[in-house]
C-alpha cells in the first residue's frame, strides 16, 4: 500500500451527521437555526459542512446576509443526500426491530382518515403481516410526503400527495364530507357568519368555493381536521362540512341537523410510496388492504 505523501492532508469519511446536517440546512437556510434544531453548536454545523465538502471537493452552499443558499453542486448532491438519509433509517429500523419481526413498516395516515379507520385497518394489516411491526403517523399531506422522501415513513396514506419524481401516488378510494348545522337543515339559511371553514385540502377547497364561494372567504372561523371542526360548531354553533361518518354520529346524537339539500364533498385518498418500493410486496399488501377498504378496485 502507498503510503500518503510527506505533508498531504488525509480525508475522513463521509458520515451520517454531516449529511443530515447538510439536509437540515437545505430547510433552514441558516447555520444557527440549525444548530438549535441539532442541539450543537453554530461551529459544529460549520465544521460538519467543511467536512462533507472537503470529501465531496465541492462548495455545497453559499453564505451571506440573506441567508445560507446551495451551489449548483450542492442542489445536485441533495437528492443522493435524502437518499442516503433513506437508506441510514431503513437500517436502523431493521436493526431495532430485528429480535421480534422480521421487518418494521412506518405509515403515516392522513389526520381525518386517521381519527375513523385506523384502528381497523392496523388490525387488518397485522392479519395479513403477522411478522411486521407497525409504527402508525397520524399527519398532514405535506409532511408526509417530505417524510417519504427522507425515508422517515415507507408508505402514506393521504389526501394531497406532492407531486415528486421519486414519490409513486395511487389512488385508493374516497371519503365524503357532509354539512350539518346546529342551527337550521336549508342551505339559503347557512350564512357566512355562523359558518366554520372546514380548510382540509386544496381540492377541497376548489370544490367548496364552487358550492358556496362567499363562504371560505367570510367564515370567521376555519380548521383543518374534520375532528376538530365538530368541536368548533358544538362549541360555537352554526354550520360547517365534516367527514360524512362523523356528521352521522353527531346527527344521530341529536346536536346537529344535516343540511339536506347542501351538495357532499368527495375527496380522494392516495397511496403514496417512494418510487423504489411501489413494488415491494409489503407495499402491495398494504395497498390491497386498504383498496378493499374503501370497496375500490
Amino acid at each position: 500500500m502507498r503510503s500518503l505523501a510527506a505533508g498531504a492532508k488525509r480525508t475522513e469519511p463521509m458520515n451520517i451527521d454531516q449529511v443530515l446536517t447538510f439536509l437540515d440546512l437545505i430547510e433552514t437556510n441558516s447555520f444557527n437555526t440549525t444548530a438549535e434544531r441539532m442541539g450543537v453548536t453554530q461551529s459544529t454545523i460549520s465544521s460538519r459542512v467543511q467536512a462533507l465538502e472537503t470529501v465531496l471537493g465541492k462548495r455545497l452552499f453559499t453564505r451571506s446576509r440573506a441567508g445560507t443558499r446551495l451551489t449548483t453542486a450542492g442542489a445536485r448532491f441533495a437528492h443522493h443526500a435524502r437518499t442516503l438519509q433513506q437508506e441510514w433509517n431503513e437500517a436502523q429500523r431493521a436493526v431495532l426491530s430485528a429480535d421480534n419481526f422480521a421487518r418494521s413498516l412506518r405509515i403515516g395516515v392522513q389526520m381525518d382518515i386517521a381519527a375513523d379507520a385506523i384502528g381497523r385497518w392496523v388490525q387488518s394489516f397485522r392479519k395479513a403481516m403477522p411478522d411486521t411491526s407497525f409504527y402508525i403517523e397520524p399527519d398532514y399531506s405535506i409532511q408526509m410526503s417530505a417524510d417519504l422522501l427522507a425515508g422517515a415513513l415507507d408508505i402514506g396514506l393521504m389526501f394531497a400527495p406532492r407531486h415528486f419524481p421519486d414519490l409513486h401516488n395511487e389512488r385508493v378510494g374516497d371519503v365524503t364530507y357532509r354539512m350539518i348545522s346546529t342551527l337550521t337543515d336549508r342551505l339559503a339559511d347557512v350564512v357566512p357568519e355562523h359558518y366554520i371553514y372546514g380548510n382540509y385540502t386544496p381540492a377541497f377547497d376548489q370544490a367548496h368555493r364552487r358550492l358556496l364561494p362567499d363562504h371560505a372567504r367570510s367564515a370567521p372561523v376555519a380548521c383543518g381536521q374534520s375532528s376538530a371542526v365538530v368541536a368548533l360548531l358544538l362549541a360555537l354553533g352554526g354550520s360547517a362540512y365534516v367527514l360524512q361518518e362523523t356528521a352521522r354520529d353527531v346527527v344521530a346524537g341529536g346536536q346537529c341537523r344535516f343540511v339536506t339539500d347542501a351538495d357532499p364533498i368527495v375527496q380522494s385518498v392516495y397511496l403514496a410510496v417512494h418510487i423504489r418500493h411501489r413494488h415491494s410486496q409489503a407495499t402491495r399488501r398494504i395497498l390491497g388492504i386498504v383498496k378493499g377498504e374503501f370497496g375500490f378496485s
